[in-house]
């Protein structure tokens, strides 16, 4: 039995794709999951299952919503190591300089090309960090991330791929639960 962190992209964001936690909850406990919790209304959902297959994983759960709700919704799934090494490995924690409740992850649905991360690379954020990591991006934005340039459809448009984007409070709240 694994445990599963499965975060969705871009529901109940200005009135757009409308989803209330209990109906997803009902969704991940339909498709025989177990263990399934929500985090906050952006769609974060922890569940274990015995599936491990998380491409099979990721089919199964977006063929359900889009059926049950008739859009379509990008979700990216790890595994609570793969969360927890997420969160190890975020170099921001290095510098004891700056303050954690401006770091984000972005997590993506593939790994970038090499010429696409030299081309972000390149670029100026002003105060802006970035720093990729396979399939992690890691973010420090002292002006706030709504201010940032650093958006996911940048960073999609950039890199090709699907981009979801959690602030360090509810990424390292993702993992305590997981590990419940």
């Amino acid at each position: 039995m694994e445990t599963y962190i499965t975060i969705l992209r871009g529901i109940n964001v200005g009135g757009q794709k409308l989803l209330k936690m209990e109906a997803l909850r009902k969704i991940f406990t339909d498709l025989k999951f177990e263990n399934v919790r929500t985090y906050i209304q952006s769609g974060n959902v922890i569940y274990t299952s015995h599936t491990t297959n998380i491409n099979f994983l990721n089919e199964q759960i977006s063929k359900a919503i889009e059926n049950t709700f008739g859009f379509h919704v990008h979700l990216i799934t790890l595994t609570r190591n793969e969360l927890k090494k997420a969160i190890q490995l975020n170099p921001f924690l290095k510098d004891e300089t700056v303050e954690h409740s401006y770091f984000h992850i972005t997590f993506l649905a593939n790994t970038p090309t090499t010429e696409s991360i030299e081309t972000i690379k390149k670029l100026n954020f002003n105060e802006d960090k970035i720093e990729i990591n396979g399939k992690i991006i890691y973010l420090y934005c002292p002006d706030g991330y709504g201010n940032s340039k650093l958006t996911n459809a940048f960073l999609e448009k950039k890199l090709n791929t699907i981009a979801t984007t959690r602030n360090w409070k509810t990424t390292n709240e993702l993992l305590k639960i997981a590990n419940l």
